[in-house]
Parts: structure tokens; C-alpha cells; sequence
């Protein structure tokens, strides 16, 4: 969630609300032909030795100015609770995003093995309580207003990790690459995203009863702030009203504290121009706050994946979901298989909706889940080829396939069977990898609880918001 200005010089001419809603209807979806792909990898960062023990501030910061000075191709970033983000520039290829960022990643982990730390793939911090490590106006107007809503907020913020996957949004004529056939599936495949790849059912050191704890935040957290529009034929007009009707969550200003308004939503502001009129930057940072499951940003952001355990457990979401909206035949595919699922959102914009909290709450022990998501791997499967990706790559999602998908299980799932069998150590490293890293690198039980929801500079790059 870095913040994407530094300071806060602004033009003097404001921004109306039709003039606004044009803007965003103008940047949201950039057609034409997908070829291009991004990834955006957060990890929570552990003591090697004692990954229950907190990091100290002192020490993070120590190892984030040591990793200044190590040339990346990604954009290294800090979230406000020391959680450590990669975002690839975007890729022509599948292969081209894995190789760049694996090769990244290999040189922040030497860096942070020199002290003693490593990078965990879980979706959501399994022992220690959120703390901020950055303090900055963004993250102290951020905290201020998402605190309003109960303690979510801090969560996302802080103790919550991500494997976030960018495509293009689509072709501007219908079809299987059409945009708006490309929007909707990422909202009904973005459940099963969740629900296949969840990787935080810990939080306080105990089974909360959700296979994905971080989803959960997710939705605690609001349909304002953290939920998407509903889906009709027309994305742009819908996603432009959406973000004018969402609430500001603040008021930049010179110097001293951030104003966090109440109840005061772009649309109200541009009409009612205090504590002064909007500018085109206000909007633009607006766009910022808003943290939907799937985003737009010219390309789709889809945000909705708990980070992975494993050192190379990110590349098998980045493949299943370009291989599902970037090849004609495998989207055609994974479209009829989603389409069922359309009855059990029952008309409730993702992800405050039944479908999307089943899946953050039984994972793959949902039978229609399971099925939808054997069949959205196969079609991967069969597409990954003609897309140019490796063996190795293929062999991941294959053996992904056959230890999580084809047994209705999750990487959570194995968490919870080790704290059932009583194991200590790190979660998240404790079982071993779906794959070798060597050779990505070369290439470059059903636990079922019952819950409810309660209440960038570049295409594909750094997204420079939470």
C-alpha cells in the first residue's frame, strides 16, 4: 500500500461531477488485444529461527535500507505492517513475468537470510496482533477511517498478504476476450480463485473457521470501500458510478494530519466543493482507496488470491488465471463452468455475496466449487502450452492440481491439519513446497466451520495503493 505522492502540491482548478465521472470512465478499461501479464507478490516477513516472534521495527528497517541498494526489476515495496511487496513490470509473456520475478525474489531473500529473516507465503498473519510499521499521513488517515468499521481494517493493513495477478482488460467487441465477458468472469471466477487457493485459516495463533481469514478482513471491512459494483452490460458507466458514490476516505493537505471526512462521497464533494473543491489528483488518489476484488485500472487487477506457501507458490495462480483469460478456448471454457455460480451470488456485487463467502469459508469442501475449479484446472492445463509456458510451470499446476483441486483441499487445508496434529514451526513453511524452486528457477482434510460476514506507473507494475 505505498503512497503513490509525495506531498501534496495540487492544481488550483477543480474537478465537477460530470467531469469526473468522465474521467473515470475514460481510464478504467483500456482495450484491445491481451498480451500483457503482471504479478504483485506481498509476504509477510518471519524470524527464520523464531517465526513466532515479532520483528522489531529496528530490524525491518535495517533490512529495507540493505535492500535499497539491490538492483530489482521489480518495485520493491513496504505495506504499512512490514509486510514486503514485488510488482513485475508488465510481461509479454508468461514466462518473461515468472523468470523476472523469481530471479527478484532470489536476491531479497539473500539479503534478509543475512539477518536472520524470510519471506512466508500465508494469506493472513497466523500469530502476531496487526502493527504499523509505517507511519506516514496515508496510513494514519487510512487506520483512522477503516476503524470506524471495527478492527478489519487494521488487518488488511497489516497482517494480511497477497498474490494479485494483472491482465488486460480485453477487446472492445464481444467475445471470449471481450471486455465485458472478461469482467464478469473475473467477479464469479474470482470465487473460486479464493476458494482453491486459500492460505489463512490462523489468526491469534487459532483456527478462526475460515479457510481464507484474509478474505473474511476483506469483506468485514464494507461494500464502500471493499466491494465491486454489480454487473450489467455497460462496465465502464457501472464502475464510474460506483467510485463517485463511494465514500472519501481523506482530505490531503499540506502539512499536519490527513481530514478523514464522514459519510462524504466523491459525488457530494464534487457538488459541495469543502473544505475545498476536488481536483483531478484527489480522484486519482480517490481510485487508490478503493479496494474491490477485482479493480480496474486500465487493465484488471484481480486482488482476491491469499499469498502462497513455498517459494514458487505464487507462479501456479499466475498461470491458472492467465491461462483462463488469455487463451480464447480455455476462457470459453472456464466461463460455462462459472456460469452456474451466478445463482448463488443472488444479485449481491462480489464479494458480500453467499457464493464469495462460502468459498473464503470452505474452500474447496464446497462440492460445486470443487467441480467448478477441477474443471477451470484442466482447461489451464490444456491452454498452458499454447500460451509458451514451461514444463516446469505446467508441472506445477499439474501437481497443484492433483494434491489440492482433484482431493477438495487448499493449502489451508494443510495448515489445519498441522495444528491439529500439533506441529510447531512456521506456517506456511512447515509442509513442504508444491513444486522444486530449483527447477522454476531454471526454467525461469476438509475442515469445515460454519461463519458469516460481519460488518501505477506502469499497466501492469506497482499498484501504488493497499
Amino acid at each position: 500500500m505505498p503512497d503513490p505522492v509525495d506531498g501534496c502540491t495540487r492544481p488550483p482548478a477543480g474537478v465537477g461531477e460530470a467531469e469526473a465521472e468522465e474521467l473515470v470512465r475514460g481510464i478504467c478499461f483500456k482495450t484491445g488485444p491481451p498480451r500483457r501479464l503482471g504479478v504483485e507478490v506481498e509476504w509477510l516477513v518471519h524470524e527464520l529461527r523464531a517465526p513466532r516472534r515479532a520483528v522489531s521495527p529496528q530490524r525491518l528497517r535495517a533490512v529495507y535500507t540493505a535492500l535499497r541498494a539491490v538492483p530489482l526489476r521489480s518495485a520493491l515495496t513496504v505495506e504499512p505492517g512490514g509486510q514486503l511487496e514485488l510488482s513485475s513490470l508488465p510481461a509479454t509473456s508468461l514466462t518473461e513475468c515468472v523468470r523476472t520475478v523469481s530471479a527478484d525474489l532470489d536476491a531479497v531473500r539473500a539479503v534478509l537470510r543475512e539477518d536472520g529473516l524470510g519471506l512466508v507465503g500465508l494469506g493472513h498473519e497466523p500469530w502476531q496482533e496487526p502493527r504499523r510499521f509505517l507511519r506516514q499521513p496515508r496510513y494514519d488517515a487510512m487506520e483512522a477511517c477503516l476503524d470506524r468499521t471495527g478492527p478489519a481494517g487494521r488487518f488488511m493493513m497489516c497482517a494480511s498478504a497477497s498474490v494479485q495477478v494483472c491482465v488486460d482488460a480485453g477487446h472492445e467487441e464481444p467475445g471470449p476476450l471481450g471486455h465485458v465477458r472478461r469482467w464478469w468472469l473475473a467477479h464469479h471466477l474470482g470465487a473460486v480463485l479464493v476458494a482453491a487457493f486459500a492460505n489463512s485459516p490462523l489468526a491469534g495463533g487459532r483456527p478462526t473457521g475460515w479457510r481464507s481469514t484474509r478474505q473474511l478482513r476483506w469483506a468485514q471491512i464494507g461494500p464502500g470501500r471493499a466491494g465491486g459494483p454489480p454487473l450489467d452490460s455497460d462496465p465502464r458507466a457501472t464502475w464510474a458510478r460506483h467510485v463517485l458514490d463511494a465514500p472519501v476516505m481523506c482530505v490531503r493537505r499540506d502539512g499536519g494530519p490527513w481530514d478523514v471526512p464522514e459519510d462524504l462521497t466523491m459525488r457530494e464533494w464534487t457538488r459541495e466543493p469543502t473544505p475545498r473543491p476536488p481536483t483531478r489528483e484527489d480522484l486519482d488518489y480517490h481510485l487508490t482507496t478503493l479496494f474491490p476484488p477485482v479493480r480496474p485500472r486500465g487493465h484488471l487487477e484481480l486482488r482476491m488470491i491469499d499469498a502462497q506457501p513455498g517459494d514458487d507458490g505464487w507462479i501456479v495462480p499466475l498461470a491458472v488465471t492467465a491461462a483462463l483469460f488469455d487463451d480464447p478456448e480455455a476462457a470459453e471454457t472456464a466461463y460455462r463452468a462459472v456460469k452456474p455460480l451466478a445463482e448463488r451470488t443472488r444479485g449481491v456485487p462480489a464479494p458480500h455475496n453467499p457464493l464469495w463467502r462460502d468459498a473464503a469459508c470452505d474452500g474447496l469442501a464446497d462440492p460445486e466449487l470443487r467441480e467448478v475449479a477441477a474443471a477451470c484446472f484442466a482447461a489451464a492445463l490444456r491452454a498452458l502450452p499454447r500460451l509458451g509456458a514451461t514444463t516446469e510451470v505446467v508441472d506445477a499446476v499439474a501437481t497443484y492440481q492433483n494434491r489440492y483441486v482433484a482431493r477438495g483441499r487448499c493449502p489451508a487445508d494443510d495448515l489445519l491439519d498441522a495444528v491439529s496434529a500439533g506441529a510447531d514451526g512456521a506456517p506456511g513453511t512447515h509442509y513442504p513446497s508444491t513444486h522444486s524452486a530449483r527447477s522454476m528457477h531454471s526454467a525461469r482434510s476438509t475442515h469445515r466451520a460454519p461463519g458469516s460476514y460481519a460488518n501505477g506507473a506502469h499497466p501492469h507494475g506497482k499498484d501504488t495503493s493497499s
